[in-house]
């Protein structure tokens, strides 16, 4: 285990896998989600699902073992979303043009991040930024976990949420779990992640709540997984509406990557390579067929676990792999049992508010912006761009403009022209 030196980092092999059993129990629904979100398209769910599974597997396991850290990959869900409801839905690009936008943007991303740009733009973010991304990712967490769980829903004409029916049980039950999983973790029970998923989902399965449901996911279908691979088409690279949709990924690829890194990890020594995982993984993961992947914000779940290393990473990497077989049983597995943990850890990481000051407007509001804007919009990339664009502005007003310099005015133009680009999306 010398190369993940977890006596450096105060881990143990024990919590390593611990907690990369975490991620990867936090991460499964991509599984099942991504596969269903690319059939929009037109793409087979039937083999796109080993495209997902083979995407996690690599690049958790690259993540692990090159870049030693507990960050696990898997397929956005904001990268399948503009995959699926952007560049097919609202550009109008077929899926295989689609593909040829993910090729080309992951090549960008790798020429961004091997040319030394991307260290460039992590060493120029003000700390009050990088605060709000990690603040920020936790709020989105917590709702996401909150929906998952039924205790709020869509608002509708009420407002933007409201509160779900506390009387279905598995609503009750998620309600139950986030208590009985706050006072494991408040007790720091070892493994309280772990357990309070077990609990659960023993509970929901005891008592009748939770019926899983069957998968049309078959092993046999593996043989026609090549039949998928580098499905390209290059007819349309000059056009406008693929010119724009590879601009807006490879924005969203760049900037979800230095928030996602930046704000589980905190490590810049580890950050490099992980940049060179996600843009080398960008470009596998085209060739398979699948929308990009970044570093899951579920692995915060982990993290908040105890794990440190990439030997949580390889963990997951290998679980994903053999989820090739197990797949079916991860239906067993309630939302009210993943919900808790997914709660519990972005509050966790909305402790970094106190890392904030609120004696200074210019520094706060744009702190304050990314992380309602995250939540609200549904966006980790929108959120940064209003924070982005808002920070120079203040800044530059107040007379402090001193404070900014050459490459985060770069950033903040792009980001500036990433929500540009959205009027026309």
């Amino acid at each position: 285990m010398k190369r993940f030196n977890l006596e450096k980092y105060g881990t143990t092999v024990r919590q390593e896998v611990l907690a990369g059993l975490i991620s990867f129990f936090a991460v499964s629904y991509i599984l099942v989600v991504n596969p269903l979100i690319l059939s929009e398209t037109g793409m087979p769910p039937e083999l796109t699902v080993f495209a997902t599974i083979f995407i996690g597997a690599v690049g958790s396991l690259l993540m692990g073992w090159w870049a030693n850290t507990p960050l696990i990959v898997a397929p956005g869900m904001g990268e399948n979303a503009f995959f699926t409801f952007t560049a097919v839905a609202a550009l109008g690009l077929a899926w295989q043009e689609s593909l040829t936008v993910v090729l080309i943007s992951g090549v960008l991303f790798m020429l961004i991040v091997f040319s030394g740009l991307m260290g460039k733009f992590t060493h120029a973010i003000p700390s009050v930024l990088k605060q709000a991304i990690t603040v920020g990712i936790g709020l989105f967490l917590v709702l996401i976990g909150l929906q998952n769980s039924g205790l709020v829903i869509d608002g509708a004409e009420s407002g933007i949420v409201a509160l779900g029916d506390l009387g279905n049980p598995m609503t009750a039950l998620a309600l139950g779990g986030l208590v009985f999983t706050a006072v494991l973790f408040m007790k720091r029970v070892p493994g309280s992640f772990f357990l309070s998923i077990a609990v659960i989902t023993v509970l929901s399965l005891v008592l009748g709540i939770h019926q899983p449901e069957p998968t049309a996911f078959s092993l046999g279908n593996i043989a026609q997984f090549p039949d998928l691979w580098g499905s390209y088409d290059f007819s349309s690279v000059f056009t406008f509406e693929s010119l724009l949709a590879i601009f807006s990924l490879t924005m969203l690829l760049v900037f979800e990557a230095i928030g996602m890194v930046e704000g589980l990890l905190n490590d810049p020594s580890r950050s490099t390579r992980s940049f060179q995982v996600m843009s080398g993984m960008a470009v596998v993961s085209s060739f398979l067929g699948s929308s990009p992947p970044i570093p899951a914000a579920e692995s915060a779940s982990g993290i908040k676990e105890g794990g440190r290393t990439g030997l949580t990473a390889v963990t997951a990497g290998i679980l994903f792999l053999l989820a090739l077989v197990l797949t079916p049983l991860l239906a067993y597995i309630p939302n009210a049992a993943l919900a808790p943990v997914i709660v519990i850890t972005g509050a966790s990481m909305m402790e970094n508010l106190k890392f904030i000051s609120f004696d200074d407007f210019s520094e706060w509001f744009p702190a304050f912006l990314i992380i309602v804007m995250m939540t609200f919009t549904g966006s980790i990339v929108n959120g940064m761009a209003f924070g982005f664009v808002a920070y120079p502005v203040l800044k530059a007003a107040k007379g402090e403009r001193d404070s900014l310099n050459p490459t985060l005015l770069t950033v903040s133009f792009l980001f500036l022209l990433t929500l540009a680009a959205t009027v026309f999306i």
